[in-house]
């Protein structure tokens, strides 16, 4: 059978026949008719001869494919129930097709051999000589869609010709279910008005209705051009669920009901502000509904008036370019001080933890939560990195003080010093990657936040305690108010003072930036208790060289955009001076932010401060970075500075296009 296989695979029947034809004709010009005749009449009976040996080739081709797959349905003459052919692997053409196959492709076999290729523009065999038994790509053909299934025969002679099968399913109808099925899934989503508490702040009942109609007029005829069900939970939070078909129009649109609701103003000129949440790709409703708790809760900690969308995997963001407004419940700050105190009390001891390369905010924060664990008597540590920190004074400062000896202790030292009633504080930051020690932030189980910074998709958790508030101007102002509620003045000594207002400092630029009623509310409890503003300038001091250091980044800066500046350099410097010429260049005339890049051994780093409407935070997002509307920084790893500057210049144009 394998020899007689590779007796009917020769090619070259066509040119065979054409070559016979011409002699015949040449036979004919000569004169030579007789001879014509007889090669007319040898021609004429060698292809009726092809044509009854075609029949019986493909009888035979049949009979040897059904017996290779051990296939039951070709008997009787019988066929595959969908389109099959069988190729030579070594150069792809068809040497046998069934009826179905020629109905859909329109391959004929006569004189001329096909490879399958060409009867299937773009299709491709090696998945087969790779052994594989699937064509990883679906067929489409007169608007029908087909997955393709093959198999590899091989003879017992190693010489013999190698055959590839292919079968043909249609699955047009199962892809069109499938694809309805995913495009009515239900989107959940959840509306919140972000300063519904401000809005109706001492207002009559008739005002507030008024309010109420004019929010659900904008919300109703923006869920309607997604056919979505829009009804009311609560007084402050709405529930809308639509079909995913709409979702690409929701995203495209970039929601503008977050800019239209600013038009709705309470009679005092507050404008309204709303925080979208919305789950994507839930098995049910109950899923769907927690993905959109999850994404409103982001949306929030985020600063609000902004798009958060959560599918199984991750979150994206949408809108968020305004400053936030200051939302913040005293109320949140007591409770949290007294939960604090407890899981304090109920520790064996507590590590107070802070991001890489620890500025004065982290290190201020940090020694104020240390208070909290004197006035509860329990053993803390402060982890940080000796070297690699930018609050070098401060530290030096608070290590002479009796109560600080020894406090200060390395990440490796603090995992072989915690145990199972450790507790953790993160000061500063809430993303796991950019901790001090990621290993202690694993190793111990009670972790605490105190953070700032808008919060990104890969934050810390499990929290036991959590106070995150992107409103705030630093991580020691909200330690501040913490300490307000939890310990006596008198228990607070100078030096936390100190180091809580040098955190403030820093972060508010000397009180200029970022600055609203309680940064000022804490910074005169710390002056009460006895901060020195004059001692805190001084721990913000540079020496000489690095003053002058200062001012050649500055000096390298180039404007993007007539309003940005921006200082690309190609030798390393300190994230201090990097974020002190950030600072200085927003002190030029009509600069409404600055970005300084530079190298760090494979990294890349990037400061960015704004004064304007430009969010830096959104800008340096997508480069994996973070931070609020008005200071944020990025590290971008195993790239150059160049590369980055592109990555970063391609960023800011989307955000300005978009």
């Amino acid at each position: 059978m394998n020899k007689k296989i590779g007796r009917l695979l020769r090619p070259g029947v066509g040119t065979f026949f054409g070559l016979l034809m011409i002699f015949a004709a040449a036979a004919v010009l000569m004169e030579y008719y007789i001879l014509a005749i007889a090669e007319f009449a040898v021609t004429a009976l060698l292809l009726i001869g092809y044509l009854v040996f075609r029949k019986y080739r493909q009888k035979e081709i049949q009979k040897y494919l059904e017996k290779a797959l051990e296939n039951n349905t070709g008997k009787d003459g019988a066929q595959p129930p969908f389109p099959m052919a069988a190729i030579r692997l070594e150069d792809n053409v068809i040497v046998y097709a069934n009826d179905d196959f020629i109905k859909l492709t329109g391959y004929e076999d006569y004189l001329k051999e096909h490879t399958v290729g060409s009867v299937i523009p773009g299709f491709a065999t090696d998945w087969l000589s790779d052994g594989k038994s699937q064509y990883p790509y679906d067929v489409h053909l007169h608007g029908r869609r087909y997955r393709v299934y093959g198999t590899s025969i091989y003879a017992d002679d190693p010489k013999s010709t190698r055959l590839g099968v292919l079968y043909f399913t249609d699955l047009t109808e199962l892809y069109q279910v499938r694809d309805e099925y995913i495009r009515s899934r239900p989107v959940v989503s959840i509306v919140l008005i972000d300063n519904y508490e401000e809005l109706t702040k001492n207002l009559t009942e008739a005002a507030t209705s008024a309010l109420h109609a004019s929010i659900n007029e904008a919300l109703t005829k923006w869920a309607d051009q997604y056919h979505g069900l829009l009804r009311r939970l609560e007084r402050n939070r709405f529930i809308l669920v639509f079909e995913k078909r709409d979702l690409k129009h929701v995203i495209d649109s970039k929601f503008p009901i977050l800019e239209e609701i600013h038009e709705i103003t309470s009679p005092s000129g507050l404008p309204a502000s709303i925080s979208i949440g919305m789950g994507v790709d839930a098995e049910n409703f109950d899923e769907g509904y927690s993905f959109a708790s999850l994404a409103i809760e982001m949306a929030l900690s985020r600063g609000g008036d902004q798009a958060v969308i959560k599918d199984r995997m991750n979150f994206d963001f949408y809108g968020g370019r305004n400053k936030e407004a200051d939302h913040r419940s005293k109320v949140r700050s007591r409770i949290t001080a007294t939960s604090l105190l407890e899981l304090i009390g109920q520790s064996s001891q507590v590590f107070i933890m802070g991001h890489k390369n620890a500025d004065l905010d982290a290190v201020g924060a940090a020694i104020g939560v240390s208070c909290l664990c004197r006035k509860k008597e329990k053993p803390f540590h402060i982890v940080l990195d000796m070297e690699m920190n930018v609050a070098g004074k401060l530290i030096e400062q608070a290590q002479e003080v009796p109560e600080y000896k020894n406090v200060f202790i390395s990440g490796q030292e603090a995992l072989l010093r915690c145990d199972n009633r450790s507790v953790l504080i993160v000061v500063d930051t809430n993303r796991p990657d950019q901790v001090e020690n990621k290993h202690l932030l694993e190793a111990i189980t009670s972790v605490c936040v105190i953070d700032h910074h808008r919060r990104a998709a890969d934050y810390i958790t499990p929290v036991v305690v959590n106070l995150h508030e992107p409103y705030a101007s630093s991580a020691s102002e909200l330690v501040t108010e913490l300490l307000q509620y939890a310990v006596e003045k008198k228990d607070v000594l100078p030096i936390e003072a100190k180091a809580l207002m040098a955190g403030i400092f820093l972060d508010t630029k000397s009180f200029n930036v970022r600055t609203g009623e309680r940064t000022f509310e804490a910074a005169a409890y710390l002056r009460q208790i006895g901060a020195d503003t004059v001692e805190v300038k001084k721990l913000l001091q540079n020496d000489f060289q690095d003053t002058m250091a200062k001012y050649q980044i500055i000096k390298s800066a180039r404007l993007y955009r007539a309003e940005i500046a921006i200082a690309a350099l190609n030798a390393g410097t300190s994230r201090a001076l990097a974020a002190q010429a950030a600072d200085e260049l927003l002190n030029i005339s009509g600069i409404s932010a600055s970005f300084v890049l530079y190298p760090s051994e494979e990294n890349v780093i990037i400061s960015a401060r704004s004064i304007g409407e430009a969010n830096v935070q959104v800008i340096l997002e997508p480069l994996g970075g973070g931070g609020n509307t008005a200071t944020a920084g990025a590290q971008i790893p195993n790239i150059t500075v160049k590369e980055a500057l592109d990555r970063l210049v391609q960023s800011i144009d989307s955000y300005y296009e978009n």
